[in-house]
């Protein structure tokens, strides 16, 4: 049995809490490893947080910073080398294109380095995968993540969502919610088939935890409709009539819902309230403006249309929530106007993944330091095509 067989049967057998202690003692072992630390990216994208069990914690380090921030950042591993004979890499640990952290291994020998740079890259994978699956059984992954305290609402809201960053060959996904720790009713969700991607972006009305039960129950209803394998007009029926029976109309749920064509491009698609889409194509970026219908649960068995589109390749798509679009800076200029252009021009070279919190940044920069009064989302989907 070679050596990185041995790794990766040694994470696939470890018990869900301990993964980190599996892959330290296999590159201990298999791979010669001095030390082996785990990150994992924080909530709110600001840091990467150590994995470890008290009282043996090491600082956070920047996630767009640093060795580690720039393996994060770029998802490719970063080596350090270092005096001594010393390397130390830093190895992302990503699923499918949803970065979780980086894999830190120290190593003597620079040669021995370069030999087995590719297989720690792979296990780094592997070891995402089994954190992925660790999680239905341990809290430990999801402790290790948050650098503050969530908020009972935003633990609710941050355990609907499939993920922060997707990528297929088709096309690339990433989005992010703030205040990371305390969101309140702004969601998005996705899933994709062979041949198709359906993306829901959500703003949810009210606070606290009232504005994430609405949130969590038009959610599961859009899934339930999606996955009975009804279309994207009736899922919208379905999801209102459950939203409408149950809180006849005092709460209602604003949506922007896609399904995508892989193989060509066509986009159905059913506005159902104040969710905004962009388009930046050819270096423009214009609104996609689609004719307005009722949000989920405003009234009783409200009908909505699907309407059309599409996409070429080279096309980004950004959602943003009117907690974006309609913040207001010290002189009075909507965000949503002139400076979301600014924005997403600027960030027009980064990956999907990296766009919404760099949007986010930019926004609170405009915002002049004020703390924000609503959720702020952004979703960003990089359309490549067949």
């Amino acid at each position: 049995m070679n050596r990185f067989v041995a790794a990766e049967r040694a994470l696939r057998t470890a018990a869900p809490h301990e993964l980190l202690d599996a892959v330290r003692r296999v590159l201990t072992d298999q791979y010669a490893a001095d030390s082996v630390e785990l990150f994992l990216a924080d909530y709110g994208l600001t840091v990467l947080q150590p994995v470890s069990v008290l009282p043996h914690t090491l600082q956070p380090v920047p996630v767009h910073s640093g060795p580690a921030g720039r393996a994060f950042g770029a998802q490719e591993p970063h080596v350090e080398w270092l005096p001594d004979d010393l390397v130390r890499a830093h190895l992302p640990v990503t699923v499918r294109g949803d970065r979780l952290g980086v894999l830190t291994v120290t190593l003597r020998g620079h040669e021995h380095a370069r030999s087995v740079l590719t297989e720690l890259a792979e296990i780094a994978e592997v070891l995402g995968h089994e954190v992925v699956v660790a999680e239905r059984d341990t809290d430990l992954y999801l402790q290790a993540r948050r650098k503050d305290r969530l908020t009972l609402a935003a633990e609710m809201q941050w355990q609907l969502l499939p993920g922060r960053s997707c990528v297929r060959p088709e096309y690339e996904l990433g989005a992010q919610l703030e205040p990371a720790y305390a969101i309140f009713g702004d969601n998005f969700d996705w899933s994709a088939t062979a041949d198709r991607l359906s993306l829901y972006v959500t703003n949810g009305m009210g606070e606290g935890i009232e504005a994430s039960l609405l949130t969590n129950l038009a959610i599961n209803a859009l899934r339930n409709a999606r996955r009975a394998g009804l279309p994207l007009a009736d899922q919208a029926a379905l999801a209102d009539q459950a939203v409408y029976a149950h809180y006849r109309g005092r709460c209602y749920l604003s949506v922007v819902m896609l399904d995508i064509d892989l193989a060509t491009g066509r986009v159905r698609a059913v506005d159902a309230g104040s969710p905004q889409l962009l388009r930046l194509r050819e270096g423009t970026v214009e609104r996609v403006a689609f004719e307005a219908q009722l949000p989920l649960g405003m009234f009783e068995e409200t009908d909505y249309v699907a309407q059309e589109f599409h996409v070429e390749p080279g096309d980004r798509l950004i959602f943003v929530s009117d907690g974006v679009y309609d913040v207001a800076s010290p002189g009075g200029e909507t965000y949503g106007a002139a400076a979301l252009a600014r924005a997403i021009q600027s960030t027009r070279l980064l990956p999907a993944a990296e766009v919404p919190r760099a949007i986010l940044r930019e926004l609170t920069g405009h915002r002049g330091g004020a703390l924000p009064d609503d959720d702020a989302m952004v979703v960003c989907l990089d359309w490549r095509g067949r």
